[in-house]
C-alpha cells in the first residue's frame, strides 16, 4: 500500500474513532438529561392522577400519557444505538447477520447469509466501513432494484477475503450510476482507503459488489 494510501487509512480510522466517540456521548447526554427529565415529567403526571387532581379516564389524559410513555421508550432506543459498541465488540459475520436479521423483520425481500467463517482480526475503520457498504447496498437493492432476494457472502482465498453483495433487481446502467450516484462513489472511495479493490457489475437480472481485501489470519 502506497503512503498516501496508508495516510487516508489511518485518517479514515481516526474519523471513524472520533465519530464512535461523539455518537456515545450525545447517547449518554439523551440518556441522562432529557431521559431524566421525561421520566419525571412522567412520575409528576402519574402522582396527579393517584392523587385525583386529573380524571384518569379523560380521552387527553390517557393521550398525554402514552405520549410519555412512548417518548420514554424511543429515547431509550435512541440512547443506546447511539452508545452502541457493536461494531467494536463484534465480528464482521456477526454484524453481517444482525443487518441480514433486520431487513429480514421487514419482509421486503428474502436475505441470505452464506459461508460464513470466522474473521476475528477485522479492525473497526475494515468493519465499520464493510458494515455501511453492506447497509447501503441493501437500501439500493430494495429501494431501486425490487428485488425478491439478496445474497451476502464471505470468503478467503491467497491472503485475501472478499465480501459479495448480490441481488435479483431490475439492475442499472453502471456508466450512468458512476457519474451520478453519490452512494457507489463514496461505497468505492471508502472501499479503496481501507486497501479494497471494489468491483460492480449491473445487469437487468441483477447487480453485484465485490469488496476485496488483504486478510490476515
Amino acid at each position: 500500500m502506497h503512503e498516501k494510501d496508508l495516510h487516508q487509512k489511518d485518517l479514515l480510522a481516526t474519523q471513524l474513532e472520533m465519530q464512535k466517540k461523539t455518537m456515545q456521548e450525545i447517547g449518554r447526554e439523551i440518556h441522562d438529561n432529557v431521559g431524566q427529565k421525561l421520566t419525571l415529567a412522567s412520575l409528576y403526571f402519574q402522582q396527579l392522577i393517584y392523587e385525583n387532581k386529573v380524571v384518569s379516564d379523560n380521552q387527553n389524559v390517557a393521550a398525554i400519557n402514552s405520549i410519555l410513555n412512548d417518548s420514554l421508550s424511543d429515547l431509550r432506543q435512541l440512547s443506546q444505538s447511539l452508545s452502541d459498541d457493536s461494531i467494536e465488540n463484534k465480528t464482521l459475520p456477526e454484524l453481517l447477520k444482525i443487518e441480514a436479521q433486520k431487513i429480514s423483520s421487514l419482509k421486503k425481500c428474502e436475505l441470505f447469509v452464506n459461508n460464513f467463517e470466522q474473521y476475528n482480526n477485522q479492525s473497526y475503520a475494515e468493519k465499520s466501513v464493510l458494515i455501511r457498504v453492506t447497509q447501503e447496498f441493501i437500501q439500493n437493492a430494495i429501494k431501486h432494484g425490487d428485488c425478491n432476494v439478496i445474497q451476502i457472502n464471505l470468503s478467503k482465498q491467497n491472503e485475501l477475503m472478499t465480501l459479495s453483495l448480490v441481488d435479483d433487481g431490475k439492475g442499472f446502467d453502471v456508466q450512468t450510476k458512476k457519474l451520478n450516484g453519490i452512494g457507489l462513489q463514496n461505497m468505492k472511495k471508502r472501499a479503496e482507503i481501507i486497501g479494497g479493490t471494489f468491483i460492480l457489475n449491473s445487469t437487468k437480472n441483477g447487480t453485484t459488489v465485490l469488496i476485496t481485501l488483504p486478510f490476515e489470519a
